[in-house]
């Protein structure tokens, strides 16, 4: 693969993804303005190394491992907490779900902690695969695969779903 072609499938993957990846940063800072900054710092950390990505089929999950880590920079430099906002949670909710429901679920996912948010965020708002979140947060696939299923127990019992065992 060409230095030329890396570049061009960086580019073409951020571009179709731009929505994508602007819900993910204002999750982190919850402000429009301060996602876009990230969302530029990310695009150009991505394109300052391109030349890396050695395997096309990680790109996905190296350039969220990018914005993530951006984000997480960005926060830290202004002393502010992750957290992701009601109305992007709102966004994403499936319009199946019945309204009341759908309160219940984004209040249940706001309370979470930002490591289990991002879990919940990555697997059913970004629609990523358990191995791509894996790698995105740098953990083995049996560590990203519990701490899922645990905060999805944690968001059943919260919101009133479990089952009677």
């Amino acid at each position: 693969m060409t230095k030329q072609t890396v570049y061009q499938q960086v580019e073409t993957y951020i571009i179709e993804n731009r929505e994508a990846h602007y819900r993910l940063a204002y999750s982190y800072v919850k402000n429009k303005e301060d996602a876009l900054d990230v969302l530029q710092e990310a695009i150009v950390k991505a394109l300052q190394s391109a030349g890396r990505l050695q395997d096309d089929r990680y790109l996905k999950t190296w350039y969220y491992r990018i914005l993530i880590n951006t984000s997480i920079d960005f926060l830290r430099k202004n002393g502010r907490m992750i957290a992701a906002g009601e109305e992007v949670i709102q966004h994403h909710l499936p319009e199946t779900v019945q309204h009341g429901r759908d309160l219940d679920l984004a209040a249940a996912v706001e309370q979470l902690p930002a490591e289990e948010r991002i879990l919940i965020i990555l697997r059913y708002f970004e629609d990523m695969k358990i191995s791509e979140i894996a790698q995105v947060l740098e953990e083995k696939l049996s560590t990203t695969k519990a701490r899922l299923y645990r905060v999805l127990k944690k968001l059943r019992l919260e919101i009133g779903e479990e089952s009677n065992q």
